[in-house]
């Protein structure tokens, strides 16, 4: 019985998720129609890039350090003090980021 009990919680800590999030982070989707699962990668996305530090905290609990830090890795573009924020929280070389090392690997005119 306890563990129906903790799935309904869950269920509806799912929805406040996006609910607790500022509007101002999705602009262009409709709020409605996000899913925390299906939607992860932009929700972390959004989030650490645009969000405030309560914010980066309630995506960090709700998904776990793991999975925020792998989808994180994994993106082809993070600003360079976004990406040298999360590479300080997660205490990662900014060399282990996709982002990075894709920049590094694209020869450029000049230093912006």
């Amino acid at each position: 019985m306890r563990s129906n009990l903790e799935n309904k919680n869950f269920k509806t800590d799912k929805k406040n998720l996006v609910e607790s999030l500022s509007s101002h982070l999705f602009w262009d989707v409709d709020i409605a129609l996000l899913e925390e699962e299906k939607s992860k990668r932009l929700i972390i996305e959004r989030v650490f890039a645009l969000g405030n530090s309560q914010e980066i905290m309630q995506v960090v609990k709700y998904y776990g350090k793991p999975t925020v830090l792998n989808v994180l890795k994994n993106l082809n573009y993070i600003d360079l003090k976004t990406l040298n924020f999360i590479s300080k929280f997660f205490n990662v070389p900014v060399n282990k980021f996709k982002c990075y090392t894709r920049k590094q690997s694209i020869p450029q005119h000049w230093d912006c």
